[in-house]
């Protein structure tokens, strides 16, 4: 019985440290920060986006085609759910 109870006992402690960790984790990603910064910084952001496509495009153009393929794909299956969404 001993075992069992020091068993619970371990796992209590577990989910009270996994619950802790969460609630810091949540600090890093559910955060306004990375809205602030964005909002802050937009133009450089933007720039530093257009300066990796162009450097992309020059150094690797078939993982640009790549990654434009992706879009497109995600791109169609969200209008298609959205069409069955409408549909419904």
């Amino acid at each position: 019985m001993s075992e069992i109870e020091i068993l619970k006992k371990e796992i209590e402690e577990l989910k009270q440290k996994n619950k802790e960790l969460e609630e810091k984790l949540k600090k890093y990603t559910n955060g306004d920060n990375h809205k602030r910064y964005y909002d802050k910084n937009k133009d450089i952001v933007k720039e530093n986006g257009k300066k990796y496509l162009e450097k992309l495009k020059n150094e690797n153009p078939e993982k640009l085609k790549e990654y434009r393929r992706n879009a497109y794909l995600k791109h169609k299956i969200k209008l298609q759910e959205k069409l069955k969404n409408e549909n419904l």
